[in-house]
């Protein structure tokens, strides 16, 4: 069986998209660039429940008219990308 990564690795392929592909953020002047596959690894850190609901709403979005497996990938990258930013200011 196929692990949730490879699910969702699988469906971003039949997408066409490249994995290796960035998602670019410009926070302050600063630009921070993600990779497709960045995000899912790290996501994938999560609990195990969390895999679950990851594959599902990457699913949704291509369901989801207007939304798009793009615009789901540029709101997980900027979740990941606040995150880590905020954890560096409380340091």
């Amino acid at each position: 069986m196929r692990t949730i990564t490879q699910q969702c690795k699988d469906i971003i392929k039949r997408e066409g998209i490249n994995l290796k592909s960035a998602v670019e953020y410009d926070v302050n002047g600063k630009v921070h660039s993600l990779s497709i596959e960045w995000i899912v690894d790290t996501f994938m850190q999560a609990s195990v429940d969390s895999h679950q609901i990851f594959l599902d709403a990457l699913k949704l979005s291509l369901e989801v008219k207007g939304m798009g497996i793009d615009k789901f990938f540029e709101d997980m990258g900027q979740l990941l990308l606040m995150t880590h930013l905020s954890d560096k200011l409380e340091v």
